[in-house]
């Protein structure tokens, strides 16, 4: 498995409460450019539309070789693959309970691209700033284990 792209804002963010792995509708030129690693799922999100699952905003670099071929956007809409269950599981709640649905990351299994969307709901600023200091905390701590370790 080859990771491309990683949403590293997410987990701060929101609190990612149950994960999904989609297929995702691409054209040849923006595979090549994923092979590349030339994507970016920062300020993407995901929108359901007619009990269809839509990728918005990621950005994908448009194929240099590709010529006359790469006259698409692009940050186009693109559509993502899950199963009618799965779909109408993630619609139940984000029409209810103020969830959201974003994508935490792109990458290849053998030769098909998936991304990997989370049911999330937002933090409040009280919650990143515990997140933050959680973080300085386990760091610290790592820290000073590896002094103690060491000497």
């Amino acid at each position: 498995m080859k990771i491309v792209a990683v949403n590293r804002s997410a987990s701060f963010e929101y609190f990612i409460e149950d994960k999904f792995e989609a297929g995702i509708v691409l054209e040849g030129a923006e595979v090549k450019s994923l092979r590349l690693g030339k994507a970016s799922l920062s300020e993407s999100f995901c929108e359901l539309k007619r009990g269809e699952l839509f990728l918005k905003n990621m950005h994908i670099a448009l194929y240099d070789k590709s010529g006359a071929f790469s006259t698409r956007d692009s940050r186009r809409d693109r559509k993502l693959l899950l199963h009618k269950i799965e779909i109408s599981k993630i619609a139940g709640k984000v029409n209810e309970r103020g969830y959201t649905l974003v994508p935490l990351k792109v990458y290849f299994q053998g030769s098909l691209v998936k991304v990997e969307v989370a049911l999330c709901k937002g933090k409040h600023a009280y919650d990143k700033k515990r997140t933050i200091s959680e973080r300085d905390e386990k760091r610290a701590m790592d820290r000073a284990a590896k002094e103690a370790f060491l000497h």
